[in-house]
C-alpha cells in the first residue's frame, strides 16, 4: 500500500514539475506532450487500482500537504496535456490542409465505431476522444467555441474523473455517440466548400 502511495505521490509531484517547466518554456511542447501523456496514463492506471483505498485524489493531495495545484488540474480535472487543451493556432501554419481534415474525419468515425462495437471502458474511449480533440484543435478554421471541441473537452473531463477500468453506462454511451454524431455533422458543415 505504501509503495502505491509513494508512486501516486511521485506522479503528482512529477506532473507539477513538468507543468512548471512547460509554463517556463524550459521544455518543448512536443517533449512536454509525450511526457505528460505518460504521466496521465500512469496516474489513471494507479488511481483506478487505488480507488478503494484513495477515493479522493484531492483529499490525498491535502492529507500529504503536496501543494501541487497544476498537477491536480492536469491529472484530475483536465486529463489531457496543456498542448492538446490549448493548441495554438500559430503552431499549425497549414491548418486547413486536407490531411488534418482527413485526420479529424478518421477520429470521428473511429470513436463512433468503437461505441457501436461496445468499447465503453474509460481506457478505451479516453484515448480516442483525446486524439479527436487534438485533431480538432489543429484546425484554425474552427472557432474556439466550436460545438465539437467543447463537447469533446466536456467528455474528456468527465472520463478523467473515472477510473481506467470503469465503463460508460448504456445511457452515457448513447449520449456520447449522439454528441459525436452531432459534432461530426457540425464539423462537416463548418468546412469551406470547394468554391470558397
Amino acid at each position: 500500500m505504501y509503495d502505491n502511495f509513494a508512486e501516486l505521490f511521485a506522479i503528482i509531484k512529477a506532473t507539477e514539475k513538468l507543468e512548471k517547466a512547460y509554463v517556463r518554456d524550459v521544455i518543448s511542447p512536443a517533449e512536454y506532450e509525450v511526457e505528460c501523456q505518460k504521466l496521465i496514463a500512469h496516474f489513471k492506471t494507479l488511481s483506478s487500482t487505488l480507488k478503494d483505498i484513495v477515493p479522493s485524489i484531492e483529499r490525498f493531495h491535502d492529507t500529504y500537504k503536496m501543494d501541487c495545484p497544476a498537477a491536480i488540474n492536469r491529472l484530475v480535472t483536465s486529463g489531457v496535456p496543456a498542448t492538446v487543451e490549448h493548441r495554438a493556432a500559430a503552431a499549425t501554419t497549414h491548418s486547413t490542409s486536407a490531411a488534418i481534415v482527413a485526420e479529424c474525419v478518421q477520429n470521428f468515425i473511429t470513436a463512433m465505431d468503437s461505441l457501436k462495437l461496445n468499447m465503453v471502458a474509460v481506457d478505451q474511449v479516453h484515448p480516442l476522444l483525446s486524439d479527436l480533440s487534438a485533431s480538432l484543435n489543429k484546425l484554425s478554421i474552427l472557432p474556439h467555441n466550436f460545438e465539437g471541441k467543447t463537447k469533446m473537452q466536456d467528455w474528456i473531463a468527465r472520463l478523467s474523473k473515472m477510473g481506467a477500468a470503469d465503463e460508460l453506462t448504456e445511457q452515457q454511451a448513447r449520449q456520447l455517440h449522439f454528441d459525436l454524431e452531432s459534432s461530426y455533422n457540425s464539423f462537416m458543415a463548418a468546412l469551406p466548400t470547394a468554391g470558397t
